[in-house]
């Protein structure tokens, strides 16, 4: 797992499959997703590395329910302690109540699809023993408050997460950066490709000057203005 500054306040950390990414406050830090299952771990030794206690994660904000985000929530949460939040519509698959509904594929989705499954561990994964349900337009005490953005279309509850303070806007998903040349590009494997268009049109209008995806390299500078020219592409 790589771990990379991208702003004083903020961490990447990458997984094999996606990333997630550490936000401070003072003493407090955010986690932002919670990478594959296994990780829980890793993520708690990061953290130490940092100059920090795993305690001091006081929530992980999981921005959907697919496995490469959510896989790493219960171990962590279980080492730190920390509150695990999730939009309302993708509660029970988090929780483990219902199966999440799989994604519809473009034909030229399914080789990603495919080599990524390859890329994560097999089995299932530990479930948080708690999950405080999140709705649109909540604001959590993050970053100045930060705005919880519902944009389905990836998955039913997908959300992306606004620090408008500090221009800063997690996407989960619902964007990415393309891995040949970093093209910022709608997310795929969706339930509803028009329905993430439609988001990402969403996204863009929120002025972010940083822009962090779930997969790809993030945007540091000027982002809003990579999204509009995705969203109206």
């Amino acid at each position: 797992m790589d771990v990379i500054e991208l702003l004083p306040s903020l961490h990447l950390l990458r997984f094999p499959v996606g990333q997630a990414y550490l936000w401070r406050d003072g003493d407090e830090l955010t986690l932002v997703d919670a990478g594959p299952a296994g990780y829980g771990a890793p993520i708690a030794e990061a953290v130490s590395a940092l100059g920090r206690d795993p305690r001091d994660v006081r929530r992980i904000v999981l921005t959907h329910f697919h496995e490469d985000h959510v896989g790493g929530a219960g171990e962590f949460a279980a080492l730190s302690g920390a509150e695990v939040l999730v939009h309302r519509l993708d509660a029970p698959v988090v929780r483990g109540e219902v199966p999440g509904p799989a994604p519809v594929f473009e034909d030229w989705e399914r080789p990603l699809y495919e080599q990524a499954a390859k890329l994560l561990p097999k089995g299932g994964f530990v479930r948080p023993s708690g999950v405080t349900e999140l709705s649109d337009g909540e604001v959590l005490d993050v970053g100045g408050g930060a705005h919880v953005v519902h944009v389905p279309g990836h998955t039913h509850g997908s959300i992306a997460l606004h620090l408008p303070e500090h221009g800063v806007l997690f996407t989960g998903d619902t964007v990415a950066a393309s891995p040949v040349d970093g093209t910022v590009m709608p997310g795929v494997l969706n339930l509803d490709r028009a329905a993430v268009l439609a988001a990402c049109r969403r996204l863009a209008e929120l002025g972010a000057e940083v822009a962090c995806f779930g997969h790809g390299d993030p945007v540091t500078r000027r982002a809003a203005e990579a999204l509009r020219a995705m969203a109206h592409a």
